[in-house]
């Protein structure tokens, strides 16, 4: 269901949320759905499925929709869902996604090295990131999640910021965006629940070890960001 497109008989508005419910037709069937909507939607909305949660310790299942072109994360989709009674969300699949993260370098006497992790179980090397939490901007996300993921303190280059935005698996749209983050210390202590291994890196390097094009492209900008200082 995650991305497909329906027509929503808007019924009601859940008080303080920014929460409607409504339906739509599955062929002769009226099925009930959930709406998030910017401005006050009117009696049909022209929508997208954009995520399925299920009750905690239950099957029971709600669909939440939006208007077309509207994009909502997780975080505030349970917090809107918070105000439903009798539901509870347990595990949530939306259709999009975004993590912040960084390329953390660190400049020793001779060149700039480049921080490279592995994640649990993963099959490619990439630059620490996870996913945005409530109530935090991009930048807030990236250093919490450098920092759980490799104990270091950063400081983020205000004039860097780059976007990948790809279909990892099904119809799932994931955005991940990438800050330059400098580092004073090499001294990595790794989170093990989430990061197998690390490594620091020159550029060259990196740009042999990663595989995809999107880190391809960062990897690039960064250096040339950060104006030569580089040696090959």
């Amino acid at each position: 269901m995650l991305g497909k497109k329906i027509d929503v008989k808007v019924v009601s508005a859940i008080p303080y949320a920014g929460l409607y419910s409504g339906y739509y037709m599955a062929g002769t069937r009226r099925r009930n759905i959930y709406l998030l909507s910017k401005d006050k939607p009117r009696d049909y909305v022209h929508c997208t499925v954009i995520a399925i949660a299920q009750a905690r310790n239950s099957t029971q299942t709600k669909l939440i929709a939006a208007p077309e072109g509207q994009i909502y994360y997780e975080p505030l989709i349970k917090k809107r869902l918070r105000r439903l009674r009798n539901f509870r969300v347990g595990r949530i699949s939306c259709l999009y996604e975004k993590s912040c993260g960084a390329i953390v370098f660190y400049r020793d006497t001779e060149e700039v090295k480049v921080l490279l992790v592995k994640n649990k179980n993963g099959k490619y090397w990439s630059f620490p990131k996870g996913h945005v939490e409530l109530g935090e901007n991009e930048r807030q996300t990236a250093i919490r999640e450098i920092k759980e993921e490799t104990d270091l303190d950063v400081k983020i280059h205000p004039g860097f910021r780059e976007t990948s935005d790809y279909c990892p698996f099904g119809k799932v749209r994931k955005r991940v965006v990438f800050f330059l983050a400098e580092t004073f210390s090499t001294d990595v202590h790794i989170q093990e629940s989430e990061i197998d291994y690390f490594i620091w890196v020159p550029f060259g390097q990196a740009r042999e070890m990663c595989c995809y094009e999107n880190d391809l492209r960062v990897i690039d900008k960064a250096e040339r960001y950060l104006g030569g200082y580089t040696t090959k």
